[in-house]
């Protein structure tokens, strides 16, 4: 792949984000009372949490990032 703006050689790279709670107290407390060892497992389990990557080109000479 060739970049753009300078015609210089690019590189894939992935970013990744992580967005939501992994852990919830009062969720993992209201399961434990509604449904016992179970609902405390489920409140813990981490059901909230996203994980999104996006892959962009990064130019290795001038250093512009693009998506293709």
């Amino acid at each position: 792949m060739k970049c753009p703006r300078c015609g210089g050689d690019c590189h894939p790279i992935t970013e990744i984000h992580t967005t939501g709670k992994d852990f919830s107290a009062s969720k993992a407390c209201c399961g434990f009372i509604c449904f016992n060892w179970i609902g405390l497992l489920c409140g813990l389990c981490g059901e909230g949490k996203q994980t999104h990557s996006n892959t962009y080109w990064l130019c290795n000479q001038c250093g512009n990032k693009f998506k293709v």
